[in-house]
């Protein structure tokens, strides 16, 4: 793959975020018992399937099972700021976006701006008009409760 990006098509990186956020809002109705259902889920995933970069679909599997992994305690931190909101309440889009740009920023090195930028991206892709500001409050609050 060359190095140049073509017009706008998306990084690799934007793509398999955007995989991975489809994994997991499907996770969040039919959750896989185990490790390896859940590889199956995501080499099964319509978003996924439809996926011609390998490299994209590694870095979704490698977000899924990041999130999957650490779930307990994304969810705790996405409950502290979410002020006022159980994470039953939260909506299912709005729980995948935090819980994956959440497990990004406390778990790899990406910056907390750019992961807090991804998330408002997938919002207004996959979320309602109120989604954006929903995901940039919670993804801020957090992002200053975990420090730079």
């Amino acid at each position: 793959m060359s190095s140049k990006k073509k017009g706008n098509r998306p990084g690799i990186r934007r793509v398999g975020r955007t995989c991975a956020f489809q994994v997991l809002y499907g996770q969040s109705f039919v959750k896989a018992p185990d490790t390896e259902a859940l590889k199956k889920a995501i080499l099964f995933n319509p978003a996924v399937v439809e996926q011609e970069s390998a490299s994209a679909i590694e870095f979704a599997e490698d977000l899924v099972l990041g999130v999957v992994s650490n779930r307990e305690a994304i969810d705790a931190v996405i409950d502290e700021h979410s002020q006022h909101w159980k994470l039953s309440r939260i909506a299912k889009v709005e729980l995948a976006i935090l819980r994956l740009c959440l497990f990004e920023m406390m778990y790899t090195d990406i910056p907390h701006k750019a992961a807090i930028n991804e998330g408002i991206e997938l919002a207004k892709s996959f979320g309602d008009e109120n989604s954006k500001n929903f995901i940039n409050g919670i993804l801020d609050a957090a992002a200053r409760g975990l420090g730079k």
